[in-house]
C-alpha cells in the first residue's frame, strides 16, 4: 500500500495561471490612451480641472492659496458638500435624482441639536438620532420612487419644500440653536495631534499599497488580466505622495496668533476617508454594488435577472439621506449652531455639481465614490480661490456653473464616442 505525497488541492496552482497573456508597462499607457480616446475618460477632466484651477489661483494669489491655513481650510469648507455628494452617486448611478439631499441635512442637523440642547441627550445618542432620521426619510423616498412609480425628480422635489417647512417647525421663524458639546465641535474645529496624523497616513498608504500588491498578485494566480507591476507601484507610489504630504503640510503651524497652536490633521479629513472607504466597499466588493451598475445601465434586463430592482433603488436613495445626515451633522459643528436655513441655499446645488463634475453619469450606470472627491474638490477650489480674490458670490456662481456645464458636456461626448466605438 503505497502513500502519496500528492500536495493538497488549496495548494496546486490554477490551471488558467499564466493562460492569459499579460500586458507590459507600454502597453497598459496605449490601452489607457485608447480607452481615452474611445470616450471612457472617467475621472481625468475633473482631476485636469482640479490641476488647472488650482495652479490659476496660485498664480494669482501664492502667497495665500497654498500655504497650510487655507488647505486645511479648503477641506474643511468641503466637507459638507463632498459627504451629500457621496450619497448623490449612488442615486445618480442608478439613474435618479434627489433634489431634497440638501434640506435633508438641514432636518438632520436640526434633530442633532435639539437632542442636544432641549432633550439633553448625550452627544452619541443625538448623533444616533441625526442618522435615524436620515435614513427614515431615505426609506420614504425610496418607496415613493421604487415602489409607488412618482418620478424621482417630483418626489424629491416635494420633499426639498416641505423639508424647508420642517426645519422652519422645528427651529422657529428667526431662531438659532447654538452647539456647546465639544465632541461634536471638534469634528470641523479640532486638530488630530501631528503624530496620530502621520501614523494614519502611514497606515493608510501601507494598507493601500497591501491591498493592491494583493489584489495584483491573486488576479494573476487565477490567470486573469493584471495591470504591469510598475504600474500598481507607480499608483502606490502617488498615494503616497499625497497622503504623506498632505500631512506634512497640515502637521505645520498655521495659526496667526501667536499664543495659540493651530497644528495637525482636520479631524474632519480622516472622517471622510473612512466614510469613501466604506461607500467604495459597497460599490466594488460587493453583490449589492453590482446591482446597482446593473439597475443603472438597465433596469429591464437586471429585473429580468433575478434582482429585486425597487430594493435596490429604495436602498440607494436611503445611503443618500444617510450621507446627507452626516453632512449635517459637519455642518453643524462647522458653524456651532443650526439655523432655519440649514441645508438650503446653494448647498444641493453644489452637491450634485461635485458628483457630476467627478464623472459621475447624470444618465446613470457610470460613477465612482472617488468621483465625488474630487468633484467636491473642484468645487471648493473655485469658491476658496474666488474668495481670496475678493469676488462676489454672483461671480462664484457663474463660474462653477459654467464648470458643471463643461462636466455635463464632457459626458454627453464621453457617451456618444463610446457608443460609436462599442464601448458603450
Amino acid at each position: 500500500m503505497s502513500t502519496s505525497t500528492r500536495p493538497p488541492e488549496s495548494a496546486a496552482p490554477s490551471l488558467l495561471a499564466g493562460s492569459v497573456e499579460q500586458p507590459t508597462f507600454g502597453e497598459a499607457v496605449s490601452n489607457y490612451v485608447r480607452k481615452v480616446r474611445g470616450g471612457d475618460m472617467g475621472s481625468l477632466p475633473a482631476i485636469l480641472a482640479l490641476v488647472v484651477l488650482a495652479l490659476a489661483f496660485y498664480a494669482l494669489r501664492p502667497e495665500k492659496f497654498f500655504s497650510a491655513l487655507n488647505i486645511a481650510n479648503l477641506f474643511q469648507q468641503g466637507a459638507t458638500v463632498t459627504v451629500i455628494a457621496m450619497g448623490l452617486v449612488f442615486v445618480l448611478l442608478i439613474g435618479e435624482i434627489d433634489l431634497s439631499a440638501g434640506v435633508t441635512s438641514g432636518v438632520c442637523g436640526a434633530t442633532l441639536a435639539i437632542a442636544l440642547t432641549k432633550w439633553d441627550w448625550p452627544w452619541y445618542g443625538a448623533v444616533a438620532a441625526a442618522l435615524v432620521v436620515g435614513v427614515v426619510i431615505g426609506t420614504l423616498l425610496g418607496t415613493l420612487v421604487a415602489r409607488v412609480g412618482i418620478p424621482s425628480f417630483v418626489t424629491t422635489l416635494a420633499a426639498f419644500l416641505a423639508f424647508q417647512g420642517v426645519v422652519l417647525l422645528m427651529i422657529g421663524t428667526g431662531g438659532n440653536i447654538s452647539i456647546t458639546d465639544n465632541v461634536i465641535i471638534a469634528i470641523e474645529n479640532k486638530n488630530l495631534p501631528p503624530w496620530l496624523g502621520w501614523a494614519i497616513g502611514a497606515l493608510a498608504v501601507i494598507a493601500y499599497a497591501g491591498a493592491s500588491l494583493y489584489g495584483w498578485s491573486q488576479r494573476r494566480a487565477r490567470g486573469l488580466l493584471a495591470a504591469p507591476l510598475g504600474v500598481i507601484v507607480a499608483k502606490i507610489a502617488a498615494v503616497a505622495i499625497a497622503v504623506l504630504g498632505l500631512v506634512a503640510v497640515l502637521n505645520q503651524e498655521r495659526s496667526v496668533n501667536p499664543v495659540r497652536s493651530i497644528m495637525g490633521v482636520p479631524i474632519v479629513i480622516p472622517l471622510i476617508a473612512v466614510l469613501a472607504l466604506i461607500l467604495g466597499f459597497i460599490l466594488t466588493r460587493t453583490a449589492f454594488g453590482r446591482h446597482i451598475y446593473a439597475v443603472g445601465g438597465n433596469a429591464e434586463a437586471t429585473r429580468r435577472a433575478g434582482i429585486n430592482v425597487p430594493a435596490v433603488r429604495t436602498v440607494c436613495f436611503m445611503i443618500c439621506s444617510t450621507m446627507a445626515a452626516f453632512a449635517g451633522i459637519i455642518a453643524v459643528s462647522r458653524a456651532t449652531s443650526v439655523d432655519p436655513n440649514a441645508g438650503g441655499s446653494n448647498v444641493l446645488l453644489y452637491a450634485v455639481g461635485a458628483a457630476v463634475i467627478g464623472g459621475t453619469s447624470l444618465f446613470g450606470g457610470k460613477g465612482r465614490i472617488i468621483d465625488a472627491l474630487i468633484g467636491g474638490a473642484v468645487i471648493a477650489v473655485i469658491d476658496n480661490g474666488m474668495g481670496l480674490l475678493g469676488y462676489s458670490s454672483g461671480v462664484k456662481y457663474v463660474v462653477t456653473g459654467g464648470v458643471l456645464v463643461a462636466a455635463a458636456a464632457v459626458d454627453a461626448i464621453s457617451r456618444r464616442r463610446a457608443r460609436a466605438t462599442g464601448r458603450l
